[in-house]
């Protein structure tokens, strides 16, 4: 009798380690602690991603800081208003290569930042593309307004979304960290590239990249 105590003591570490692996190994397939498990993404964003590999080379120079997007990723339908207060989203566009810009009168990279954007548009704008920049102010809606007019930022829309909705709605996919933020979108509304902050859009790397990632859209631009 007292020769099966030891036994039975040592069998007890074995079994608390089985029900504790057991428990993890459950643990992790319930909430897909696996990192190789992460969603392919909209199959229809495929074909930006292979755009973002094809201009990766060009991301250099005034344009370095751009993340390419390594993922599809459909952007959400981000909402705001146009300079007449009617209501727009951003399929409205689809069909378009669009830089989506979020900017405002406070954030003073934002305001050096847009002088670039207007050249950009001017140079690029037409039935393949447009730069949409979204102002954010949350307070007083004539500001932005006239900040575009006393700059003689007069190609570029004046889009609003008094709400900040916008900056939250690209946050809350890993797309806004600060002011401003800049995505490069296809005409399907998926992810080409990212940029956390100002870049000059007026300069030839921006041009070529831009131009680029349009392709044959872009020969007569």
């Amino acid at each position: 009798m007292l020769d099966q105590k030891p036994s039975a003591t040592r069998r007890i570490p074995i079994v608390i380690a089985t029900v504790v692996v057991g428990g993890l190994a459950g643990f992790a397939a319930l909430y897909g602690l696996g990192l190789n498990r992460a969603p392919s993404g909209d199959p229809t964003c495929k074909p930006a991603v292979a755009t973002a590999a094809r201009i990766a080379p060009l991301a250099h120079g005034e344009v370095a800081a751009l993340t390419m997007a390594s993922a599809p990723l459909k952007l959400p339908d981000l909402a705001f208003e146009d300079a007449d207060g009617k209501p727009r989203k951003l399929s409205d566009f689809r069909g378009k290569t669009l830089l989506v810009n979020l900017w405002a009168t406070w954030c003073v990279p934002c305001r050096k930042e847009m002088p670039a954007l207007e050249q950009l548009q001017t140079k690029l704008s037409g039935p393949n593309f447009e730069v949409v920049a979204i102002n954010i102010d949350t307070r007083d809606p004539e500001k932005p307004k006239n900040f575009l007019k006393d700059a003689n930022l007069t190609r570029l829309g004046s889009f609003t979304d008094q709400k900040a909705k916008v900056f939250q709605d690209l946050k809350s996919i890993g797309r806004a960290l600060g002011m401003p933020t800049s995505v490069l979108v296809d005409p399907q509304g998926c992810e080409i590239a990212t940029i956390a902050g100002p870049a000059e859009w007026a300069s030839d790397d921006a041009l070529k990249l831009i131009r680029a990632a349009l392709g044959p859209a872009a020969a007569a631009l």
